[in-house]
């Protein structure tokens, strides 16, 4: 039990690390996206508090190290769910009516 916490404290404190210059953790990003998380994964419409989720990442990522930042945490976090519908993510910026520069996707080049 013991071994199981220590795990679980190594890997929030991993979510919330800040890369060097990002102004943007993925422990952020992470937890604007989960309310969008039965959308991506289900299909049919999002959530207000996703699109709400949607509206503060692009609000966070203004520089291009924030949107190069977070874009590696959205492809990462997009990575930890198999079931996640590609068409969905693709879709979610325009169906919450934000445009964004940051695909939400497993595959993005975000270098």
């Amino acid at each position: 039990m013991k071994g199981v916490i220590i795990v679980v404290v190594v890997l929030a404190m991993v979510q919330l690390m800040v890369e060097p210059g990002w102004a943007i953790s993925c422990g952020q990003v992470d937890a604007a996206l989960a309310p969008c998380v039965p959308y991506l994964t289900g299909g049919g419409s999002p959530a207000p508090k996703c699109c709400d989720g949607v509206k503060d990442i692009k609000g966070m990522a203004s520089s291009t190290a924030d949107k190069r930042a977070t874009c590696n945490c959205v492809k990462a976090s997009a990575n930890r769910y198999p079931s996640l519908k590609d068409d969905a993510a693709e879709a979610l910026p325009t169906k919450c009516g934000v445009q964004m520069d940051i695909p939400i996707s497993r595959t993005t080049n975000c270098d």
